[in-house]
């Protein structure tokens, strides 16, 4: 195994029985080891717990810290205060870059070692990440294959450490893995997908949620990262095509209405909101911004 740039992982978890272990499975084949990986179980109920306490318990650069069951999940917020939680274990911990990864994932023992690389060869990439597929009738498929060239999907986020002094800590809502993007780009970095690098999801995006609640949990993030109205309007009129018919425009343009009605607050950092409507208009009147 090499050893040679120093990463720390943040995993929260809940209800993850049956996939957690393949995550560790992938992790524990990797090239390159993390310094530390920190497993956050967030109130799970489903025997994720003894299982990570069973698996991790012969692996010293794995701790799992358990959380007390809210009894609910909290979609976006419950997953940044779980991860700022593990973070927290990070104190005594030197890192360069900082992985946010998903409990629900597989990935190639050579992964974190090219992603590494393709970091070392930009030295301006301030976020990076695999490609999540989702596997379905035997064979590998980009899940969210539209999504723009900027986004690095929340299931596997890298964050180089000079970026994330800027940017941290990160919004415990819905939007929190857009608006990271948002503020390192307007800061200076660039952030990317890897296209090369795969990840396989073990479960479909979304999955505990529904198709409604899913799309509706993406408007409010979409919301709360300063979505530009005419932009919004502009992306539920494109989704209204997607199978099934109108469910998840309906989906987004709800839960995007719903923050005005609501009054909930919007990411906390509003010049960074004023550029990112800036980026979309741009968009919208066909010249050059992070959307291509």
């Amino acid at each position: 195994m090499k050893q040679t740039v120093q990463y720390a992982v943040v995993t929260p978890v809940r209800d993850e029985v049956r996939h957690i272990g393949r995550t560790i499975d992938s992790m524990a084949a990797q090239t390159i080891r993390p310094a530390r990986w920190v497993i956050v179980d967030d109130g799970s109920t489903d025997g994720t717990s003894a299982l990570l306490d069973h698996r991790c318990a012969t692996l010293p650069w794995i701790t799992v810290l358990h959380r007390h069951d809210r009894g609910f999940r909290a979609a976006g917020g419950g997953v940044m205060q779980a991860f700022h939680a593990g973070l927290a274990l990070l104190a005594d911990t030197p890192w360069e870059f900082l992985v946010k990864l998903d409990g629900d994932l597989s990935f190639a023992p050579g992964y974190f070692e090219a992603c590494l690389e393709a970091f070392r060869q930009d030295a301006t990439l301030g976020i990076g990440g695999g490609t999540v597929h989702q596997l379905e009738d035997g064979a590998l498929y980009v899940d969210s294959a539209g999504d723009p060239p900027f986004h690095v999907r929340g299931a596997t986020k890298i964050y180089r450490r000079a970026c994330w002094a800027r940017i941290s800590p990160l919004i415990e809502a819905p939007g929190w893995d857009t608006f990271d993007e948002v503020q390192a780009n307007f800061r200076g970095w660039t952030t990317r997908t890897f296209p090369d690098l795969a990840v396989v999801q073990l479960k479909p995006t979304g999955a505990a949620a529904g198709r409604w609640r899913d799309a509706f949990k993406n408007g409010r993030a979409n919301y709360v990262s300063g979505y530009h109205p005419a932009f919004m309007l502009a992306k539920c009129v494109r989704r209204a095509f997607r199978r099934p018919m109108l469910v998840q425009a309906a989906g987004l343009l709800s839960g995007y209405c719903s923050g005005y009605l609501k009054q909930v607050p919007t990411a906390p950092d509003p010049d960074a909101i004023r550029w990112l409507r800036g980026q979309q208009l741009r968009r919208l009147t066909l010249r050059s911004s992070i959307y291509g």
